[in-house]
């Protein structure tokens, strides 16, 4: 049953500054793009386990497409190893709260070029990483990325500035703030028990872009019919360092 308390302005400001206690991993996330297109917000509904509620901006929901790289991914415990600790993801998301009205994100799908990854993500944190041939090229300013799921055919091309030359903090009450403002992560596993972890970083320095290429290929693998208008939102961000907190049952 969706929650009917949506989280007020002070929760998601309270977000920003929460730092929990305890520490599992850090990464650095960099060369971050954030595409969103407004969705049917019952269709989301649909989509989501018992305790987790659409999360909408003045009555939209959003479908977000991200693509970015993780850097000196570790354990709190470890260096950073060559080979593992640096690899490409993309993600396709939403946006929703939990029971107690804490908003945050979730994933449909997860894609990554380092096998381990998703190996470790699917049993440790119940997140739907899937394995992907990815590649990238820096050119004249512009970063090329791609990615072709296992399995799948299509090869997903994303063009973008591979810089910011302007930044901004969103503003709370945006829609940038509702898209980018978020350091929490709701995640199912088997048995339908439903997860909540937190994410520590400072707020994202961002820029409006305009990206020459762009794929829609995750909606469709998720089960949602591919937009076919532009993206309402196209931001870059600068990398931020991560802390990665512990699951805990979110209810």
């Amino acid at each position: 049953m969706p929650s009917s308390c949506p989280p007020t302005l002070e929760q998601r400001l309270s977000e920003r500054g929460n730092q929990p206690a305890g520490v599992v991993m850090r990464q650095r996330w960099a060369h971050l793009l954030f595409l969103h297109w407004e969705i049917d917000a019952d269709s989301i509904q649909r989509t989501l386990p018992a305790g987790l509620t659409v999360d909408t901006h003045e009555g939209s929901a959003f479908l977000g497409v991200v693509p970015f790289f993780m850097q000196r991914v570790r354990p709190v415990f470890c260096p950073p190893l060559p080979g593992l600790s640096w690899f490409q993801e993309l993600n396709l998301r939403t946006y929703v709260y939990d029971r107690q009205g804490r908003p945050g994100v979730w994933f449909y799908s997860l894609d990554c070029n380092q096998w381990l990854a998703v190996k470790l993500a699917r049993t440790l944190f119940n997140l739907p990483y899937q394995h992907a041939r990815m590649s990238s090229l820096k050119q004249e300013g512009q970063l090329k990325y791609q990615s072709q799921r296992h399995g799948d055919e299509v090869n997903q091309l994303f063009q973008y500035p591979a810089q910011l030359t302007r930044s901004a903090v969103a503003e709370p009450g945006s829609l940038e703030f509702f898209l980018l403002e978020r350091y929490r992560l709701f995640s199912v596993d088997r048995t339908g028990g439903v997860y909540q972890g937190q994410v520590s970083h400072t707020p994202y320095q961002y820029q409006e872009v305009t990206c020459s290429d762009f794929s829609t290929r995750l909606c469709s693998l998720a089960g949602f019919t591919e937009p076919e208008t532009p993206p309402v939102s196209s931001l870059i961000a600068e990398p931020v360092s991560v802390n990665i907190h512990p699951l805990s049952r979110s209810d």
